[in-house]
């Protein structure tokens, strides 16, 4: 298993050996429940269901409260299936805490939903450098300009940049370096910023690439 979630608290910063600015994220990573096995033969694929988070039992419907009661396990605000290649090694009830899957001095993966920014221009949603200052530019400073709609082909391109809804989209930050982990409080320290605003559900991995 080489996957927890997690909640991202904030940012703050250590000083390292050389009394240098480190600035960390800390995430208060698991612990995690095992509430589902899947088989490849029973279900086509190889994977686990994890749970995390408190949440009153009223605020979970029925029929997913009755998931968690098969399982043995708490109902939890967060429910997420994640791909395993042993499901064999895990088994329903089981308690994951980050220190079973991650460790100091290593690099790990993490995955939020990035802050929403609303209905933005070009210039911040698609870096455009926008149009002139001068020579007769009047109020058109930041306006995207022509978008090929002419004649031919009569109609604008699928995918073309412009204005529109910004944030919210899941994203991904490689190769961040743990520089701390607390056991006891279930505390992860990583060097930089991870996606997503503070109190939000993030997913951390060992690194993939690193």
């Amino acid at each position: 298993m080489n996957t927890i979630l997690g909640e991202k608290l904030g940012m703050t910063q250590i000083y390292d050996a050389q009394s240098r600015a480190v600035p960390v994220t800390v995430i208060k990573a698991g612990p995690c429940h095992v509430v589902q096995v899947k088989q490849p033969d029973a279900d086509g694929y190889s994977a686990i269901q994890i749970a995390f988070g408190d949440i009153k039992a009223k605020q979970v419907n029925k029929p997913i409260q009755g998931h968690y009661a098969k399982a043995g396990v708490e109902p939890a605000r967060y429910l997420v299936e994640v791909r395993v290649e042993d499901p064999s090694a895990y088994e329903v009830g089981q308690k994951i805490v980050v220190s079973d899957v991650l460790e100091e001095g290593k690099l790990a993966d993490v995955t939020g939903l990035s802050k929403g920014k609303g209905f933005q221009g070009v210039m911040r949603r698609h870096n455009f450098s926008g149009q002139g200052a001068a020579h007769g530019n009047h109020k058109k400073h930041r306006a995207p300009g022509s978008i090929g709609a002419c004649a031919t082909p009569s109609r604008v391109f699928k995918g073309m940049r412009m204005a529109g809804r910004m944030g919210g989209d899941q994203v991904t930050t490689l190769n961040l370096l743990i520089v701390g982990v607390d056991t006891e409080r279930n505390l992860l320290m990583l060097r930089g910023a991870v996606p997503g605003a503070n109190g939000s559900m993030v997913l951390i991995r060992e690194a993939v690439k690193g």
